[in-house]
């Protein structure tokens, strides 16, 4: 979870960067880039998507450092839980991609995967029980 949060607060971070510094995005494998990211659905209250993906991120990052840091079980389940919404946005961004915009973003889709494969992991940790073995207190 550590290397799919950092790589997914990579790839937000460089499309936030794209939005404020106004810098054409190279996409190579998907021709779509600029059209999902100049799209309607790609700000919200003025502010790119990327940041509040960015932040998510970012969050995901640090609560897996604090439990690692500190074996405290809050901090895994934050971790485990914030991907699930991740999960509802990117099913939301990747059916505007498809349907309403008839267009891929390659970064965006990373980005999905990876929030994807986070949320995975999610259903893991919570089907299995994962959480039953730590002690009352919230420390393992």
């Amino acid at each position: 979870m550590l290397g799919l949060s950092f790589a997914g607060f990579l790839d937000a971070a460089y499309l936030t960067a794209k939005h404020y510094l106004g810098f054409e995005i190279p996409c190579s494998i998907l021709n779509g880039c600029e059209q999902v990211l100049s799209s309607q659905y790609a700000t919200v209250f003025g502010m790119p998507v990327a940041l509040f993906g960015a932040f998510y991120y970012l969050a995901v990052l640090l609560l897996i450092v604090a439990f690692l840091d500190r074996k405290n079980a809050v901090f895994l389940k934050g971790a485990v839980l914030l991907p699930i919404g991740g999960f509802l946005a990117t099913l939301w961004f990747v059916f505007a991609q498809i349907v309403l915009l008839d267009a891929l973003c390659f970064y965006c889709l990373v980005s999905g995967l990876l929030t994807t494969s986070l949320f995975v992991i999610s259903v893991y940790f919570i089907y299995h029980g994962y959480f039953e073995g730590f002690r009352r207190n919230g420390n393992i």
